[in-house]
């Protein structure tokens, strides 16, 4: 009996000994094994291959313009800005002048691109690449390119650049040029602060916006989509993908997006884009006289029966204007025998005017109007700023 007692005693010591190392070392091994209670759920069937659009969704809108629209870096040579010291007048005394100048370093900057033709042809903004002496641009898929400037029109803040591939590039549809009306749906894409390709919806506000003081030419669409640093140059398009215009500008006390964006409609991006393949260059008529509003007490005193025309306030000496007997004073009311509603539309009227041709200018002097014929000359191109 005694014998047995043992016998048992040794095994369950054995045992514990067993369990406690088991639990111990592989602490799995003993957890219970069997399955646990699944809960029921609903899942979506899989989105692989052909996704089905969502109701209210502008995803294949943004899938169908978003590859043309490319990041574009640009880099100049600058200066470093010297030691402050050097512009002590105390140390320039015992230490003679010195050139305040620090050692050269390249400065960079970032903006948007689209590319509108298989050729490689990219329009953005001017203020993107204007003092740029290298421009690179990389497309969504990844691939980058040096580019070349073909041509700029700082008067609409557009350029165009080219890039050489030997691969098919993705190339943009453009709108018609009368397809926007306010109140429709678009998306504006670009590369806000350098984060990344971003897209972003709003509805157009306004069309025509003009007088803004941004650029010389003006008719912008504005829009509440918002737009940021980084975008200028990038693509503002329809709910169907087409290109409407150009991102450019925003309305911006602290330098974010407000709700009031401007964009340059495409059928201007796409007259600058044709002269500029064209002939490297943007020509407009020209005539060589200084305009202003027409005020309600202009209008008085001049005697006119309301506020419509141009003031013509100087005339430059042997301009187009000049040799045609133009003069201070007088009310330019029709060029061409379209009707002068104001300084912008006059503007617009004579940039229109092929140089070189002669045009029929109907001008109000003192209680006669006179018509004078005017050899359109060529507007001057505006120097980059440097």
């Amino acid at each position: 009996m005694r014998r047995l007692w043992l016998i048992f005693a040794q095994a369950v010591t054995i045992s514990v000994a067993g369990l406690f190392v088991l639990s111990t070392l592989k602490p799995e091994w003993l957890r219970d094994t069997a399955p646990a209670s699944v809960v029921a759920i609903l899942e979506a069937p899989s989105t692989e291959g052909e996704r089905p659009a969502a109701v209210g969704s502008y995803a294949a809108a943004a899938q169908r313009s978003m590859p043309a629209v490319v990041h574009i870096f640009t880099s100049k040579a600058g200066v470093a800005p010297g030691h402050p010291l050097l512009d002590d007048p105390v140390f320039r005394h015992f230490f003679g002048e010195r050139p305040n100048n620090g050692p050269t370093q390249r400065q960079s900057g970032l903006g948007s691109g689209v590319i509108v033709s298989p050729d490689g042809y990219i329009v953005t903004n001017n203020h993107v690449i204007e003092t740029a002496d290298q421009i690179e641009v990389a497309l969504n898929d990844g691939r980058k390119f040096g580019a070349r400037l073909i041509g700029r029109d700082p008067e609409t803040d557009l350029a165009v650049l080219k890039i050489d591939s030997d691969g098919q590039l993705p190339v943009i549809t453009l709108a018609a040029s009368d397809a926007l009306t306010v109140g429709d749906v678009v998306l504006a894409i670009g590369n806000p602060f350098g984060v990344g390709q971003t897209v972003t919806m709003g509805i157009v506000s306004a069309l025509g916006r003009s007088q803004l003081g941004i650029n010389t030419f003006e008719n912008y669409i504005q829009t509440d989509a918002a737009i940021n640093p980084g975008n200028s140059g990038g693509a503002l398009v329809d709910n169907s993908g087409n290109l409407v215009g150009i991102n450019t500008a925003i309305y911006s006390r602290s330098g974010g997006s407000l709700g009031i964006g401007f964009a340059i409609p495409v059928s201007i991006a796409r007259n600058v884009l044709e002269q500029i393949v064209a002939t490297g260059e943007v020509t407009r008529g020209w005539v060589g006289v200084e305009i202003q509003d027409i005020t309600p007490e202009l209008a008085e005193s001049f005697g006119l029966a309301d506020t419509r025309g141009a003031l013509i306030a100087g005339v430059l000496r042997a301009s187009p204007a000049d040799r045609a007997g133009i003069k201070p004073g007088d009310v330019l009311i029709a060029v061409g025998g379209e009707t002068v509603r104001d300084p912008k539309g006059m503007l617009d009227l004579v940039a229109a005017l092929p140089p070189g041709r002669r045009a029929n200018f109907l001008v109000r002097r003192g209680e006669r109007e006179i018509e004078l014929t005017v050899e359109v000359g060529r507007r001057p191109t505006p120097a980059p700023s440097r």
